[in-house]
């Protein structure tokens, strides 16, 4: 078995597969190795609509058809694999397993990906997909005609919640605290949204249904009194947690553990670059991943030129 390579490819989400499948087809030895499931935070996504070129498909689907587009031009994939520690300070970078296993490559592509913050309350991960969602715009027009709650005060949930006005009859804010930490400009563009209603000073407690959401408890955090509302869903937005806990210390992150890059997907150490919603970035759909991914391929085959 090979335990060196050209380029290690560490996570095998939008970004990891698709780096995977330019590195590969550029001929060189390529491994993924991958903690969790193939297809990262798109296997969660029950349909896309709006992947250029493909009119509708789930993320599960397309997943697999990178996966085997990666494989098919060479591609190993390794995938429910534990990292127990990195080593990037030689011209070979090393990655070291929990279960004894080790492989050297000259050079890596940090995709972990990340996850939009949950709010841990029951019924949140039975409704995921069936009913609460964490991106507007990739699942926005799932909700026409029907009435949600939008969840947070920063300015992510004001503006997204301005934007899901354009599908939804009505979209209820929900915050905990009685004024916004969003830009000016962001609430007034919400409070002047006659669909657009807001209850302060209040968390979600339980989401329920049967199949999929159909109401959540609502706590008035002043008075702890609880009351129940009908939805027909529910988008999450309090903030977004990238997949880098174990990266300190490895590489630069800023002060949200975000990997910092450059526009070619370089990291402050030579030979290691990242992509996807792992790195600073504005915007997380899967069409911005398989660009970064893209752009670290090209890279990481540029640099592995100027080595020889």
């Amino acid at each position: 078995m090979d335990t060196t390579y050209d380029v290690i490819i560490l996570g095998a989400g939008a970004a990891g597969l698709s780096a995977g499948i330019y590195t590969s087809r550029a001929r060189l030895n390529t491994l993924i190795l991958n903690e969790g499931a193939v297809g990262g935070q798109m296997v969660l996504t029950h349909e896309i609509a709006n992947y250029p070129g493909v009119e509708i498909t789930n993320g599960y689907a397309l997943a697999n058809i990178m996966k085997k587009q990666a494989k098919d031009f060479g591609c190993k994939i390794k995938s429910n694999i534990k990292i127990s520690n990195y080593d990037f300070s030689g011209d070979l970078k090393t990655i070291n397993l929990n279960d004894g296993r080790s492989f050297q490559a000259k050079s890596v592509i940090l995709t972990p990906g990340g996850r939009p913050r949950n709010l841990n309350i029951p019924g949140e991960d039975q409704f995921k997909g069936t009913g609460i969602s964490y991106c507007a715009t990739c699942d926005g027009d799932f909700f026409t005609d029907k009435e949600i709650v939008v969840v947070g005060g920063g300015n992510s949930a004001l503006e997204e919640a301005v934007s899901l006005t354009r599908y939804a009859t009505k979209v209820t804010i929900v915050h905990q605290f009685d004024q916004f930490q969003a830009f000016k400009h962001a609430i007034i563009e919400a409070q002047e949204n006659p669909k657009i209603n807001f209850i302060m000073e209040s968390e979600l407690k339980v989401f329920s249904g049967n199949g999929k959401l159909s109401a959540v408890q609502i706590e008035h955090l002043p008075t702890g009194k609880v009351a129940e509302m009908k939805t027909d869903g529910a988008f999450i937005f309090i903030g977004y947690l990238p997949n880098t806990e174990d990266l300190h210390g490895v590489v630069d992150l800023n002060n949200r553990g975000e990997i910092v890059v450059d526009t070619d997907m370089k990291t402050n150490v030579p030979g290691v670059f990242a992509a996807g919603d792992c790195i600073v970035k504005k915007y997380r759909q899967v069409t911005t991943a398989v660009a970064d991914g893209t752009i670290a391929a090209l890279s990481v085959a540029d640099y592995l030129r100027s080595k020889n």
